[in-house]
């Protein structure tokens, strides 16, 4: 029953229509199951170019199909590597993904919407946990933050994820540990405890590094930069940006939010003509 599909290798999260092109011509080649995967994956790359309602509306439309192919899974004991469960599980999680995301704005999410989304997250959650998808799992659990979205209650939420990352034995489950890591060092940020969010901040780090992501380092070092001209550590700061610009603009692709806290870092050190030049460079760059 498993899916003959790599659904991970096929996203291109920095251009959905371009993963949207590459789900649509797998699906010609993939198991009815797998279309039905894939489906789930074309309706996603919608929600993140904010046309919630036509993800829903793919999502609603293929339900029925997704009954059918999964009912013989109730009251039966879950098995790892069966597609069906991954199929039910990533269908609440992407119906969820509808009603609440990082791509929705604030005022978009009703308070029925988060009740909706709190139950597919939980329910996705639930079993893929049960089934041993971890990074389903946790996924979905990370996905909690939209719904409660207090400091207090998303430290909560991103702690209970990133306990399940530590603690999986499978690498894509191991993988979302930069990104809680991450998330937590924000909402620790958020509440004022920018100790604890230099330590998430730093970890974040060296997990990106263990896996070999030299982007995402770069983007954890902007927030401990960042953490550190919070803390008054103005020049250790500065050190680490101006490390950063020279990165970026090694690759060609300049970072305005390293020009912006230069801008800021320079001023704060009472040179202005640097902070001018910070400035001039970040407006200078394609909005």
């Amino acid at each position: 029953m498993a899916a003959l599909v790599d659904i991970d290798a096929l996203w291109d999260f920095s251009s959905p229509a371009r993963s949207e092109a590459r789900f649509r011509d797998a699906q010609a080649r993939a198991s009815p199951i797998g279309r039905l995967l894939l489906e789930t994956q074309i309706a996603r790359t919608h929600g993140l170019r904010r046309d919630f309602a036509r993800a829903r509306q793919l999502l609603q439309a293929q339900a029925p199909q997704v009954a059918a192919a999964t009912a013989s899974l109730d009251g039966a004991a879950s098995q790892p590597g069966d597609a069906r469960i991954e199929l039910r599980v990533r269908q609440a999680l992407e119906l969820g993904r509808t009603h609440a995301s990082a791509a929705h704005r604030d005022q978009e999410i009703s308070d029925a919407d988060r009740e909706t989304a709190r139950r597919l997250f939980l329910d996705a959650a639930q079993q893929a946990a049960a089934a041993r998808l971890d990074a389903l799992a946790i996924d979905a659990l990370h996905m909690m933050v939209f719904v409660d979205t207090a400091p207090a209650q998303q430290i909560v939420w991103n702690r209970r994820a990133l306990d399940m990352a530590l603690r999986s034995d499978q690498p894509r489950g191991r993988r979302w540990e930069g990104s809680l890591q991450n998330n937590l060092g924000w909402a620790l940020q958020e509440q004022g405890d920018l100790d604890g969010a230099m330590q998430a901040y730093r970890a974040s780090r060296a997990a990106y590094a263990r896996d070999g992501r030299t982007r995402p380092v770069r983007f954890a070092d902007w927030m401990i930069a960042r953490v550190l001209r919070l803390q008054g550590r103005l020049r250790d700061a500065l050190a680490m940006q101006l490390e950063l610009e020279r990165a970026w603009d090694a690759d060609g692709a300049p970072d305005p939010e390293v020009f912006e806290e230069l801008e800021l870092l320079h001023r704060a050190l009472g040179d202005e003509s640097q902070a001018q030049r910070a400035a001039a460079r970040r407006k200078a760059l394609p909005s």
